[in-house]
């Protein structure tokens, strides 16, 4: 019988009323319609201080990084929903990502929670390019961090009328772009498994 798949879901901004968050309310919905467990988190649970190699070297990984990473680490997949900051990733979620990337061990026990992780990418804006240079930006990000990053993507353009009121895409091609993005993350995730037994 197939695994069912656990995928973690979180937005890039911790803003209230963030295109991002209502972006990773629409997939947490979709990946949950197709069968996938999710898990839907804040990064604002997880505060973290700037990535400095003399903290880590003082006293080592910081304990919510390391949270972090256990939560991804025991996930078959991950999507993540960021917004665009000049470009680019916002610094809350590139700190977050840099920490976890560091880990190497819990203990006595090998730990490297993005490595061979499967992730699956979505981006919002207000204006209408969607996000599009920052979600290129967080993919090299991530293959870098050996993360596996499914090709479809979902991009959401002019964020503050994306939405109907329950939080559904208005346009049907949004909605078939989130469709086709969390089935391949799904079934990349299910085939590609490096899940952590906590």
């Amino acid at each position: 019988m197939a695994i069912v798949p656990r995928i973690l879901v979180f937005a890039g901004s911790v803003r209230s009323g963030a295109f991002s968050g209502k972006t990773a309310d629409a997939a947490q919905k979709e990946l949950a319609l197709q069968g996938a467990e999710v898990t839907r988190i804040s990064l604002g649970d997880y505060p973290l201080p700037i990535v400095d190699e003399d903290l880590q070297k003082e006293k080592g990984i910081p304990e919510n990084a390391m949270k972090l990473g256990w939560l991804i680490g025991t996930h078959d997949g991950v999507l993540i929903a960021t917004p665009e900051y000049n470009g680019s990733l916002p610094p809350l979620l590139k700190n977050a990502i840099d920490w976890v990337s560091l880990a190497r061990h819990d203990g006595a026990r090998s730990f490297r929670p993005l490595a061979g992780k499967v992730a699956g990418l979505c981006s919002s804006s207000k204006g209408h390019f969607a996000g599009i240079r920052c979600i290129n930006h967080l993919r090299a990000v991530l293959v870098r961090c050996q993360v596996e990053v499914v090709t479809p993507e979902c991009s959401v353009p002019e964020g503050g009328n994306a939405f109907d009121e329950d939080g559904n895409f208005r346009d049907e091609r949004l909605r078939q772009s989130m469709e086709r993005l969390c089935r391949t993350l799904i079934e990349t995730s299910r085939m590609q498994s490096v899940r952590i037994e906590a």
